[in-house]
């Protein structure tokens, strides 16, 4: 493989280079494999796109699927592994991708998708196993990942992965090389918290190809992270406030058994922190915790690291470059210092992002000159930091995964039971956010529980309610519109979890 992981290979051929818990590779193994996964992908029909689905749960062989496909000259789709072959299904044919690398736990959902063009490959290392071994090319153009994130409908629209988290580099091998040289790739130890179908945990794989040991958590649990970071010395990680919070809610003599020094940086990304988890997190692990704000499209667009988060508490940082923020109303009209309105954001790179298929939506999500609007409602200081107040749209975000309430509002409508319906976000320990049900019944017989299981048979588990409210109206407007604002504040306290 090129440098990076073949430099490992050859420098420290029986170091541990990539671990899940279950499988664990020495940097020879991991090469030995990658070079393998490359020529397999490079002699499959990827299409003139040459797109490649990834759905599949966390592990090594998810990790070296991503690398594989980047290395082949290929642009990665990221696919949730947890929704919905409907969902899956529009992600699929709308990306053209001709060939799905799966896990045998996620398949089947590959297979009920319906995209009849695309091959789904079950397990990657029976995929690899006869191609050769010896190091591919290094000399194909890199290729971009095609990222999918949700528009107010709900409905994934993509963008290609911004320039700003893109190596860059006109070959394969430059595109490494750069990855190497990169600040993250030279911390020490990385541990992929997240599912490796998110932004932030796929950057961590920048790690492993610049030749930097990784864990990959099959699924978060608070005591395996902290048992990883001691016996593995991790140096770094991305992590959302959920992740803080299960941490912080392990037993104090767990706690203190395991050794966090080598902690040098976590990137906090996701959603809003509470001030007390996050000043918490910095007390015990130390100035290490850099909060990145952006979106899967544009990328990270303000920073702040601990020592100025605890300056200015609330913060989201200060614009990093290409980026410069704005404060706008809804005309695209810049606001004075301190006073709230639209977060937008110019792209002083190349101007995107770009929604695939959807020119509309592109030119939708632009005000003023050239200013992509975030999403959020916020207010600058005198000094460029950046606080957010409210949200410009229903989105809930739950775990750090963002959650659009009008998904569950239609699949609720659609029961017979129902006469209205409104699902909103209110703030529950631990997730930051859940949905909240509101509904007006048709059926005074009709039974929460009923709704509830309604959802989970139509929509992906995060994306259902966690309880239900019967009220007896949901006042609407001459347009027929529900004031989403006024809603949850007079049952933004309810208590969501059952």
């Amino acid at each position: 493989m090129v440098a990076g992981i073949a430099d490992r290979a050859a420098a420290d051929p029986t170091g541990w280079a990539l671990t899940d818990g279950t499988e664990n590779l020495t940097w020879a193994e991991l090469n030995d494999w990658l070079n393998r996964a490359v020529h397999a992908l490079l002699g499959a029909d990827l299409g003139p796109d040459r797109r490649v689905a990834i759905l599949a749960q966390n592990s090594v062989w998810t990790a070296i699927a991503h690398l594989a496909v980047i290395y082949a000259g290929a642009s990665a789709v990221p696919v949730n592994w947890q929704l919905h072959p409907a969902e899956a299904g529009h992600i699929l044919r709308d990306s053209a991708a001709r060939l799905v690398l799966a896990s045998p736990e996620s398949a089947a959902v590959a297979r009920q998708a319906g995209a009849p063009a695309a091959v789904v490959v079950d397990s990657l290392a029976e995929f690899a196993a006869a191609a050769p071994r010896h190091e591919p090319s290094a000399d194909l153009p890199p290729r971009r990942a095609l990222m999918y994130t949700s528009g107010t409908s709900g409905v994934p629209k993509a963008a290609e992965q911004p320039l700003a988290m893109f190596a860059g580099g006109a070959t394969v091998a430059e595109h490494v090389a750069n990855i190497a040289a990169s600040a993250v790739a030279q911390l020490g130890p990385h541990l992929v918290a997240g599912p490796l179908h998110h932004t932030g945990p796929l950057h961590g794989l920048r790690c492993l190809a610049g030749g930097t040991p990784m864990v990959v958590l099959p699924r978060f649990d608070a005591a395996a992270a902290l048992g990883a970071i001691d016996r593995y010395r991790i140096a770094s990680s991305t992590m959302v406030p959920t992740h803080f919070s299960r941490l912080l809610a392990l037993p104090a003599d767990l706690r203190i058994r395991h050794d966090v020094s080598s902690m040098r940086q976590i990137a906090h990304t996701g959603a809003p922190c509470p001030a007390d988890v996050k000043r918490a997190m910095i007390e015990w692990m130390g100035p290490v915790v850099v909060e990145a704000y952006g979106s899967t499209e544009i990328g990270t667009v303000t920073a702040i690291d601990s020592t100025d988060w605890l300056a200015h508490p609330g913060s989201v940082g200060r614009a990093v470059p290409p980026f410069e923020v704005s404060i706008r109303d809804k005309y695209g009209q810049e606001l004075s210092i301190g006073a709230e309105g639209l977060v937008c954001v110019r792209n002083g790179r190349d101007g995107g992002p770009w929604y695939l298929h959807d020119p509309d939506k592109t030119a939708a999500s632009f005000v003023g000159d050239g200013y992509f609007v975030m999403g959020e409602i916020g207010l600058l200081d005198a000094d460029g930091y950046l606080y957010l107040t409210d949200r410009a749209s229903d989105l809930v975000v739950s775990g750090g995964v963002n959650v659009y309430p009008a998904e569950a509002e239609a699949v609720l409508a659609a029961h017979l039971g129902v006469q209205d319906v409104a699902v909103i976000g209110v703030p529950v320990p631990d997730l930051g956010e859940a949905l909240l049900a509101l509904v007006v019944p048709r059926d005074p017989a009709l039974a929460g529980e009923d709704l509830l299981a309604w959802c989970r048979d139509r929509l992906t588990h995060y994306k259902c309610p966690r309880a239900v409210r019967f009220v007896p109206d949901l006042p609407r407007t001459a347009m027929g519109k529900l004031n989403k604002r006024d809603l949850r504040a007079r049952y933004g306290a309810a208590e969501a979890a059952p």
